[in-house]
């Protein structure tokens, strides 16, 4: 007779660590969600759960049910995690909005291959600019006082221009002031920046940028811990 592997009998009596994970992960967010908006969750299940009924219900009256509902019950589960993302992102904003260090938050949990490096420079007032680096090029994020910031972006943006040749390097201020980008409209307005470098590029100019002497550190202070939340889980296609 065969000897079972060690771990059969555990793995059939017990949860899947990763589903297990994943359950926590969603319940995380959920109460995150909860927090920022309580009417939020309500919306995401009434929504789903409305295009299913919808489905089933015409299904029956039309004698189309056996092509509406097995349509209706994937399409609403979409919808629900499409609101859900939605919110989950929005509340992630909320979490972050008006604290220092909220646009290197924003930048890590940016979609795509980017590498972040938060706090590159800055300055005694606080004022701090990060650096995302991708296939746009380098983007220099800078928060602060509107009125600093420029002298900071342009010494940074000279230094890096050092080691990225031709490279496109974009400068971008947070804030609320006018020619200043909102917290909110960070992460859109970089992922429409255009893809100017190839993947390899994009290596070799981390590798260079990291050759770069280091420059005047942030001060230490406050860095919003919430605002990197778990990505809300995609649905799954097969």
């Amino acid at each position: 007779m065969a000897n079972k592997p060690a771990g059969a009998t555990n793995r059939k009596g017990g949860a899947d660590p990763a589903t297990a994970g994943r359950i926590q992960q969603i319940r995380m967010v959920a109460g995150l969600i909860r927090k920022a908006n309580p009417r939020a969750l309500p919306i995401v299940l009434g929504s789903g759960i409305g295009i299913i009924v919808v489905c089933v219900v015409v299904g029956l009256l039309t004698g189309t049910a056996g092509y509406l509902i097995p349509a209706g019950v994937p399409g609403g589960l979409l919808v629900a995690m499409i609101l859900f993302g939605r919110f989950a992102q929005s509340a992630q904003y909320a979490a972050v909005e008006g604290q220092p260090g909220a646009a290197a938050a924003i930048l890590q949990s940016m979609r795509g291959n980017w590498t972040v490096t938060p706090a590159v420079t800055a300055n005694r007032n606080m004022d701090v600019v990060h650096r995302a680096v991708g296939r746009a090029g380098v983007v220099l994020v800078g928060e602060g006082a509107p009125t600093r910031l420029g002298s900071l972006l342009a010494a940074e943006k000279k230094r890096v221009s050092r080691v990225a040749y031709d490279v496109p390097i974009h400068d971008i201020q947070v804030g609320d002031e006018e020619g200043q980008v909102s917290i909110r409209k960070l992460q859109r307005k970089i992922m429409r920046l255009p893809r100017s470098l190839r993947p390899a590029q994009v290596s070799e100019l981390n590798y260079r940028l990291k050759a770069l002497p280091q420059s005047l550190q942030a001060p230490k202070g406050p860095m919003p811990k919430s605002g990197r939340m778990p990505k809300p889980p995609r649905p799954r296609t097969r």
